[in-house]
């Protein structure tokens, strides 16, 4: 069960459960592929509100590596989640909500 108070939520994707978490590497991962020099300027772009499919991709598979999955961004852009597009905004914007405390999303 995800733990809020830890970044973690649960999100329903490809029909079943699973735990997402930007830990401390999974940022490490998004500012190497956002070019971001540091989390205020990771958390900044995000906070924009603007993600393209690919930033989703990356940032669930980040949050899906950091939660413990071996799981690659292929296999993330093949993936499912309810309600289409706006489902996986959803999720993104909760894990950043999550991890930033409202600042992304």
């Amino acid at each position: 069960m995800a733990n809020r108070h830890r970044g973690e939520i649960e999100a329903e994707l490809d029909g079943r459960p699973h735990t997402l978490c930007l830990t401390l590497g999974a940022l490490a991962e998004l500012e190497a592929a956002f070019g971001a020099e540091d989390l205020s300027a990771l958390a900044a772009r995000f906070g924009e509100g603007r993600l393209s499919a690919r930033d989703a991709i990356r940032i669930l598979g980040a949050g899906l590596r950091g939660a413990g999955e071996s799981i690659d961004d292929h296999q993330v852009a093949a993936m499912r989640a309810p309600n289409g597009a706006a489902g996986f905004a959803a999720i993104v914007s909760e894990l950043l909500d999550a991890t930033f405390g409202g600042g992304g999303g």
